[in-house]
């Protein structure tokens, strides 16, 4: 209960607090390049559940159609201003909604697209059951994922095998970790990793 009303106000004041900002990057977006504001992709949610994950768009239109793994900061898919957005995550702003929804928590596991979760065990399906998250264990261990990705000789495989079963043990130990004050402990990290980038 302290967790999800910590997430509805944080959620709804930030909302209200940014919407200023968030209207001149939605300027700058469809400045830069044609497409819609938001991205919006099917994820893999609470109780294994699909649900809409809402991001800036930060990429040429119908560039999910040339695979669908960033490769690197500076994959040659990513806008002038969508290069900017990620570097700070600000991409990630809309995923607010998400949270005020329900969706999503603050913090938690990642969510995934359907087609990755395929490949979980049974005993990995324990993610689902706590909402995924903006942040959490794996997404500060791999903040870097997209360079990791670019380095690897096949990418898709290097992700299936060796990032993926390392995300889904720290997810894991979050499940068995998770506390309202280790929660506060993991944002406070982001934000700290974020701005000394």
């Amino acid at each position: 209960m302290i967790k999800r009303g910590f997430d509805c106000v944080v959620s709804l004041v930030s909302l209200i607090i940014l919407a200023p900002a968030l209207l001149v990057i939605a300027l700058m977006i469809k400045l830069d390049s044609k497409g819609p504001v938001l991205f919006i992709q099917p994820r893999v949610g609470l109780n294994n559940v699909d649900f809409n994950i809402f991001k800036f768009r930060t990429m040429y239109l119908e560039s999910d159609k040339q695979g669908l793994l960033t490769l690197g900061n500076k994959d040659s898919r990513i806008t002038n201003v969508g290069y900017f957005l990620r570097r700070y995550k600000i991409d990630e702003f809309p995923q607010l909604l998400n949270v005020l929804k329900g969706d999503m928590s603050f913090v938690g596991p990642r969510p995934e697209l359907r087609k990755y979760v395929n490949y979980y065990s049974k005993d990995d399906l324990i993610v689902f059951t706590v909402r995924p998250g903006i942040t959490g264990l794996a997404s500060i261990e791999f903040r870097n994922e997209v360079e990791l990705l670019k380095a690897a000789e096949d990418p898709e495989q290097y992700f299936i095998h060796t990032i993926m079963p390392k995300k889904l043990s720290l997810n894991k130990q979050y499940i068995q970790k998770r506390h309202f004050f280790f929660d506060l402990k993991l944002i406070g990290i982001t934000i700290i990793r974020v701005l000394t980038k």
